[in-house]
């Protein structure tokens, strides 16, 4: 009966590879029986493990015995103490099988009533099976191996050989480290290593490679099958020392494993700042702004100078600082924020995150100006400044006030983008006010209209007016007549040359208080700015017209002659 299991399906396979009719036959108990599709029955007889169930491409092996609907055995794996196997979803057996057992869970044991439609149609398989035979199978899914097209286009085929560790699998950035070993169908090796460590993106060997371990898992082994365009193409690749030649357009069969890997992750959004772990810390929680956190810490140049080094000596304390408060260069401050406790990471800090253009004297060296620099950095232990959630509505509005005050110490030496954060999480803490008294929501109140201003006025010194005019408008729907926020927003609208609504908040601020001297110049300015554009909204229409009349002038002379 192999021979029978090996003949397409009457109609051909293409109809339903792609859909899944898993669910239909998911949730049967045992001895209950539901209908899959077309007439396909599935009846549960022993319950399987686990969630998975097989795919179009993995090689199954199954018991199986199959019977007429009368009772006439006519195959039998069991029979003959072999397992079968076969590829699922490419038409090696009956489209019924290849429906049925992608319901099957491993170890699983199902009869399934397969229509003729759905095994040998009209024509039977004589002399075992007769013409629109409908058939019995009694399977037992024993295992599978899974064999994915990792690229969709049929280049690489992945066949899992030792299923690896977790679920995370590398990314473009970070650096892994594989064993390999290339072979052509003939057996000659031509490519091997027994460690090798690169990164993702820049790939080894060949273009397969880096597409499988985005893959896998740390600990995973497979075989892949790889095609001429993820391997060496037409060119081939001439013979080295210990490995054979790869001719043009050769497929390879590559043995890989995923040893381990580093995870590479961007701490800024522009690249300039890179952590590399080097060691996996425990747990969730990461630093916040505002921790208090204890690092061993390595600083070095490019040439590998070390100009920093605190926390190493036998009886040296461990180096502390508090985050977002410029007590360490910023990319160096943003990485510890990204960082668990008890992991080391390799930090890669541009100048722009580092010292800048100006050179700098450390402990051990001097940096010079537009340095890179790298920290290694093992994060012993941290503590969190209090969120919002772990306080009382008492506490709350003490955080919120002491927030401010540092916001305002901040301003005041010019540290403007410092200062706004500081605004930003005072407004934070009292953001939420149903829980607070009569009295507290009053304080809190205050709290938000000084906050929301003192940051407009930050974001204006940051020429982010977008941000200044939004923060203005809170405070409006706290309090519709204050001049502060009518002042601050015209001065954002003046510069975003909304001069309309400029001016309607600096009369607005005038009615209010009409001996403002801040406004009355902001007043004097506006003006002068509305000169300005109507000077050269006049002048842009002026010649535009002009231009109009001397292509009109050239359009008579034309019809004149």
């Amino acid at each position: 009966m192999d021979t029978d299991f090996e003949m397409p399906p009457v109609g051909g396979m293409n109809d339903d590879d792609d859909m899944d009719f898993g669910d239909a036959a998911a949730y049967l108990k045992v001895g209950e029986e539901k209908e899959i599709q077309q007439g396909l029955k599935k009846k549960l007889v022993k319950e399987g493990e686990g969630y998975e169930t097989p795919e179009n491409g993995d090689e199954v092996e199954v018991h199986y015995t199959g019977t007429l609907l009368n009772g006439t055995k006519f195959d039998s794996s069991r029979d003959r103490a072999t397992p079968f196997k076969f590829t699922l979803g490419q038409g090696q057996v009956i489209k019924g099988w290849d429906i049925g057992i992608k319901t099957m869970k491993k170890g699983e044991n199902a009869v399934f009533t397969i229509p003729a439609e759905l095994a040998y149609g009209e024509s039977g398989s004589p002399p075992t099976i007769p013409a629109n035979a409908t058939l019995q199978f009694d399977v037992e899914l024993l295992t599978w191996v899974s064999v994915k097209d990792i690229c969709k286009d049929g280049g690489v085929f992945k066949k899992i050989l030792a299923v690896g560790e977790k679920w995370e699998n590398p990314k473009d950035l970070d650096e892994v480290l594989v064993k390999f070993e290339a072979k052509l169908d003939d057996g000659t090796i031509v490519g091997k290593s027994n460690g090798v460590e690169f990164t993702v993106k820049d790939g080894h060997f060949c273009p397969a490679l880096s597409k499988a371990v985005k893959t896998m898992k740390k600990g995973e082994k497979v075989l892949l099958t790889v095609k001429p365009q993820y391997g060496f193409g037409e060119k081939g690749k001439p013979a080295s020392a210990g490995e054979g030649a790869v001719p043009p357009n050769a497929t390879l069969e590559i043995n890989l494993e995923l040893v381990s890997w580093k995870t590479v992750s961007e701490v800024t959004d522009d690249n300039k700042v890179m952590k590399k772990i080097l060691k996996e810390g425990e747990g969730y929680e990461r630093p916040n702004e505002g921790a208090v956190v204890k690092v061993k810490l390595i600083g070095k140049l490019q040439d590998g100078t070390v100009f920093l080094k605190k926390g190493h000596g036998e009886n040296e304390e461990l180096f502390e600082f508090k985050t977002d408060e410029e007590q360490v260069v910023d990319g160096l401050d943003r990485a510890v924020m990204k960082m668990k406790k008890g992991e080391v990471a390799l930090v890669t800090v541009e100048p722009e995150y580092a010292f800048g253009s100006n050179e700098s004297k450390q402990e051990l060296a001097v940096v010079p100006p537009k340095s890179t620099v790298y920290y290694e950095v093992d994060l012993v232990t941290f503590d969190k400044e209090r969120e919002s959630w772990d306080m009382n509505t008492e506490e709350k509005i003490e955080a919120a006030t002491k927030k401010k005050e540092e916001g305002n110490s901040k301003f005041k030496a010019g540290k403007y983008a410092l200062a706004s954060k500081r605004y930003e999480k005072a407004v934070k803490f009292i953001e939420y006010d149903t829980s607070f008294s009569e009295e507290e929501k009053k304080q809190a109140k205050a709290l938000k209209v000084a906050c929301n201003l003192n940051d407009a006025a930050c974001k204006l010194k940051l020429k982010d007016y977008k941000q200044a005019e939004k923060l203005c408008t809170k405070v409006l729907e706290l309090e519709s007549t204050n001049v502060k926020a009518l002042y601050r927003r015209a001065q954002a609208y003046m510069e975003l040359a909304d001069l309309d609504l400029a001016e309607f908040d600096v009369k607005k601020a005038l009615e209010i208080d009409p001996n403002n001297r801040e406004v009355k110049l902001e007043q004097r300015r506006l003006k002068e700015k509305m000169k300005e554009f109507n000077k050269k909204e006049a002048k842009f229409y002026g010649n535009m017209f002009a231009k109009l009349t001397k292509e009109s002038s050239k359009d008579g002379e034309a019809m004149s002659t």
